[in-house]
């Protein structure tokens, strides 16, 4: 199912929708430090979380695909989001400095596409921040919030896709642990949750936050062993 614009800026009202935003922004943020001078792009939904670069960032911008749909971002400011086809990204080879997927990877209609597309797009060693949800995880078996849509990804095979794309994986971790439930009293407590998570069950997170850096070569895999052909004759003998 590809969820529609509106129901990702419904989710994000609510107030688990908010808790999410705030817990993973602050990951994100951990990742990210010190973008001043740098080119920040948001593809998927990433919205909620592109306001904390605002004023750090040298440029900032908004890619939403067009099986989503686009909203006007940000409010009251001169709008940064436009709609796009995720395969033919409307930006110039080594542009993006950055580049956070969320709401992105597990709705693309091919992945491998996407992500050879933002390889494209990166400047020579550049960051790509992506946000997916994990397979072993609760969050991805429900379908309440957009990170029950899609298709989730273990690490191994989110790992597989990056390599594959030339990326190379610097950092893993994990967000949601608390249950996708809008109670007051598990909102409350989601920090508590994310902290004793992290430490009791960390392969069950909700999703899966990997940092890979785009590579200009191809890793070369290890040689294979030379083999004697069987049933060859060598030049100047005749078989017997």
């Amino acid at each position: 199912m590809q969820l529609d614009v509106n129901d990702l800026k419904a989710f994000y009202a609510t107030a688990l929708g908010q808790a999410v935003r705030r817990l993973l922004t602050h990951r994100i943020r951990a990742r990210w430090r010190g973008l001043s001078g740098a080119t920040l792009i948001g593809l998927g939904y990433a919205s909620p979380y592109l306001g904390a670069f605002r004023g750090e960032a040298r440029r900032i911008g908004a890619l939403m695909p067009e099986t989503q749909g686009a909203l006007a971002w940000p409010k009251n400011a001169p709008t940064m989001s436009v709609l796009v086809q995720e395969d033919r990204l409307p930006l110039a080879d080594g542009s993006v400095d950055r580049l956070l997927g969320v709401h992105c990877l597990e709705m693309a209609e091919g992945a491998r596409p996407l992500l050879r597309e933002i390889w494209r797009v990166l400047s020579p060693e550049g960051r790509l921040l992506l946000v997916v949800p994990n397979r072993r995880g609760v969050w991805a078996r429900l379908d309440n919030t957009p990170f029950g849509q899609g298709r989730p990804y273990s690490r191994r095979q989110l790992e597989a896709l990056l390599v594959e794309a030339m990326f190379t994986p610097l950092d893993w971790s994990g967000a949601l642990y608390m249950p996708p439930v809008g109670r007051r009293m598990l909102l409350r407590s989601a920090t508590a949750w994310e902290r004793v998570g992290a430490v009791l069950s960390p392969a069950f997170c909700g999703v899966v936050i990997a940092e890979a850096r785009k590579e200009l070569v191809a890793p070369i895999g290890k040689p294979a062993k030379a083999r004697p052909l069987r049933g060859l004759v060598p030049a100047g003998t005749r078989a017997s």
